[in-house]
């Protein structure tokens, strides 16, 4: 037959090159939905820093461009924790500010004009691309399947799991993170396929780089050891892993060290020593199977019991005796708390106030990862199928990322990687399943005569009902099934980028100084009260005026009103901490000279019982408190905050103690001059205040803002205190005698 002038042509359009050059296509295409899906905060609001912990690094990055990279390394911050302050270059990852400083100074040198606040408000979106490529990339490596590649690149692009956390604005660690974990995954797969100590060195290059940009590496630390070692475990000991582990923890261990922040703490930490115990296991392995080739298989066999029993003993003798030593430390309690859900909140409650440090809840998962919660599992199962070595690191990946995102609200993060390649190994073989356009072969017969002509004279003497037993048809062949289940499959896809899109604007696009609402007429109204606030701390308070506040507002204070503060996000001192908490637990004549000793200046509150903004302080009120307790258990007390039945109230009902709280007198200090007499409403807490409010004698109303969510006052000098404070006190000793002569009264009368 004569071929037709056009399947060259044809043959050109569908060759390798052009399925290679569609792909970078999609990929393409992918990363700009992946950074334009995040945009909706710059659109909707500006281009700001979102959060807390962002505006630290913000304010670190704009120190290292400002002052070079030494001078970073070795920068003290005095105007932190005063009076103690901070030796910041020692107590960071400093692999986010260096990535935004060196793009800075590349697009500088390029001529092109850009202002840091924009490189650190877009590096998140911009990363997120790189993301859904290494996603492609580590898929890609798992089933050498281009079609769960690209799916998986796609899910990793939108999905609302990441997504949370590299939104435009959202300037933290993670942002660089979620990428170099990927990547640090990907190049694993790589060494262990082809045992190479090229890629080896690779991948220790990335996870000294990651190391370098999250605490977070802790995880990798961990899973890569349980890696290799599940495969010694199965018998699948090979050069090949020798020299991938090796290479990757003798670089990857001397990266890391590099970090001050990390220092030692790979060879002296708990946290690390399973890694160790790995490396020290692969080295016995090889050495055993190099005896293996020289011994006898009888002495062998009694060598290599002996050589067990007694490395066995000796390496869990001597990590015993240097643990109670103390030569390497115990878990850390950030630890503790991933193994025992109770152990924060009873030993370290600075850890449990957080929130992102809560159980995960059920919806959360389905609100994460939307359609993928049920294709995981399918994918995680078609691993096991064929169960090579790379896709038995999806089942540990998977095991126990589940768990811990789990446990830490937080750790969706590290679970939605792999639930993304999971879910696209599961989906692309129903696609490459159903999508398939082949027809059922022809059997033939011995004699070369199709055997179909045979069984169809054969079955057209059978019942109809016996036509299909006697000679079935293998396969997915029906058109009609087919455009069935592609159909609904198309439409699962539509259906969870609609989710991811509407997750991602509705809930992950807001920025926390930024608060908008809606007006009766359905248009947006914009509340803007923090940064109200912390302009006017900037523009009407001396340079070094110190300000008190709890530690979640610390790093917004230092960022935005560039002022010193107390105490901020960085949570390194639980004693500074439980001070500040007990100056705001405690009366007036307690906390009065705890602030004159911090030297504090002004003190901000936030308070949402106007607008009815639940993030207020009087709900974070008793973290104060718990925190507060665990350093002087005598001087306050969690319970004497709750009424005789348990109770946490604000109204008439309050205890004693909590009306008399220096954090209770601040927030509700002339707020009912605001309603009509006896009307005051708290509209978080949904309670009628009581008809007189609070009063004040070591403290002034400095400003309030707007809506009344912050509210700042100014510590009174003791020259402007003082005649105050003794008309206070006479004042109080009168109202005890007074009541001390009704409860005699009462008491009388009920004796009566």
């Amino acid at each position: 037959m004569a071929t037709s002038p056009v399947d060259p042509l044809l043959k050109q359009f569908t060759g390798p090159n052009t399925q290679g050059l569609l792909r970078v296509i999609i990929l393409f295409t992918i990363a700009a939905a992946a950074v334009s899906s995040r945009l909706f905060s710059v659109i909707r609001f500006e281009s700001i820093i979102h959060e807390f912990d962002p505006w630290f690094n913000f304010r670190a990055t704009k120190y290292l461009v400002q002052n070079g990279f030494y001078s970073f390394w070795d920068w003290f911050d005095d105007r932190t924790w005063h009076p103690l302050g901070r030796v910041t270059g020692g107590t960071l990852y400093p692999g986010l500010m260096v990535t935004s400083g060196i793009i800075y100074h590349v697009l500088r040198f390029l001529t092109f004009p850009v202002d840091i606040r924009n490189i650190c408000v877009l590096l998140a979106p911009g990363f997120s691309g790189l993301t859904a490529f290494a996603t492609y990339l580590l898929t890609n490596e798992m089933v050498a399947s281009p079609s769960a590649g690209l799916l998986a690149a796609a899910f990793m692009g939108i999905t609302p799991g990441y997504i949370s956390r590299s939104v435009a604005g959202s300037y933290d660690n993670e942002a660089i993170a979620i990428f170099l974990l990927v990547f640090t995954f990907y190049l694993w797969i790589k060494a262990i396929k082809l045992g190479s100590v090229f890629w080896g060195a690779l991948t220790a290059l990335f996870y000294g780089y990651m190391v370098s940009a999250w605490g977070g590496y802790v995880f990798i630390t961990n899973l890569l050891p349980l890696h290799a070692f599940v495969l010694i475990c199965m018998g699948r000991y090979s050069p090949r892993l020798y020299v991938s582990y090796t290479s990757w923890y003798v670089l990857g261990t001397l990266a890391s060290m590099q970090i001050p922040f990390v220092g030692f703490l790979p060879i002296r930490s708990s946290e690390h020593m399973a890694a160790l115990g790995v490396f020290g296991l692969l080295q016995i392995v090889g050495f055993v199977e190099f005896v293996r080739n020289q011994l006898p298989s009888r002495q062998f066999q009694t060598l290599l019991r002996a050589l067990v029993l007694v490395i066995f003993a000796v390496s869990f003798g001597g990590l015993v005796l240097l643990t109670v030593t103390g030569v390497i430390a115990p878990w850390s309690g950030r630890f503790y708390s991933l193994w025992d859900t109770g152990y924060a909140k009873i030993h370290i409650p600075i850890i449990a106030s957080v929130s992102e440090h809560q159980p995960t809840a059920w919806p959360a998962f389905f609100f994460d990862l939307s359609m993928m919660i049920w294709l995981f599992p399918a994918g995680v199962y078609m691993s096991f199928r064929t169960l090579t070595d790379e896709q038995v690191f999806i089942v540990i990946y998977a095991v126990f990322a589940s768990y811990f995102a789990g446990v830490m609200v937080r750790l969706m993060l590290t679970l939605t990687p792999i639930v993304c390649v999971a879910s696209a190994i599961a989906f692309s073989q129903i696609l490459d399943t159903y999508m398939s356009v082949d027809s059922p072969k022809p059997e033939t017969q011995a004699n070369g005569t199709p055997a179909s002509a045979s069984v169809a004279a054969a079955s057209a003497m059978l019942p109809d009902g016996l036509r299909s037993t006697r000679n079935p048809i293998v396969g997915i062949y029906s058109y009609s099934s087919k455009i069935t289940v592609v159909g609904a499959s198309t439409i699962y896809l539509m259906l969870f980028v609609m989710h991811c899109t509407w997750v991602t604007s509705n809930a992950y696009s807001s920025p926390s100084v930024v608060l908008a609402s809606r007006l009766p007429d359905g248009s947006q109204h914009i509340i803007d009260d923090y940064r109200e606030a912390y302009y006017w701390l900037r523009q009407n308070t001396p340079e070094n005026a110190k300000i008190m506040s709890w530690w979640d507002y610390g790093y917004q204070i230092g960022g935005m009103a560039d002022r010193p503060t107390l105490v901020d996000n960085n949570t390194w001192n639980n004693t500074h901490i439980a001070t500040v908490g007990k100056a705001m637990s405690s009366r007036e004549e307690v906390s009065y000279p705890i602030m004159r000793q911090h030297e504090v200046d002004y003190v901000l509150i936030v308070f949402g019982g106007l607008l009815g903004y639940s993030g207020d302080d009087i709900n974070k009120f008793l973290w104060m408190v718990r925190i507060a307790e665990g350093i002087w258990p005598d001087e306050v007390k969690e319970r004497n905050f709750f009424t005789q039945r348990g109770e946490y109230r604000v109204d008439d009902e309050a205890t004693p103690t909590m009306k008399n709280s220096l954090m209770y007198k601040m927030s509700y200090y002339n707020y009912n001059a605001l309603f009509p007499a006896g009307q005051a409403q708290d509209r978080v807490r949904n309670t009628r205040l009581p008809a007189e409010g609070p009063q004040l004698t070591t403290i002034e109303e400095a400003f309030t803002s707007e809506n009344w969510i912050i509210r700042i006052y100014k510590v009174k000098d003791l020259d402007n205190f003082g005649r105050d404070h003794g008309s206070a006190v006479a004042f109080d000793k009168g109202n005890k005698k007074k009541r001390a002569h009704k409860r005699k009264g009462a008491r009388t009368l009920r004796v009566e």
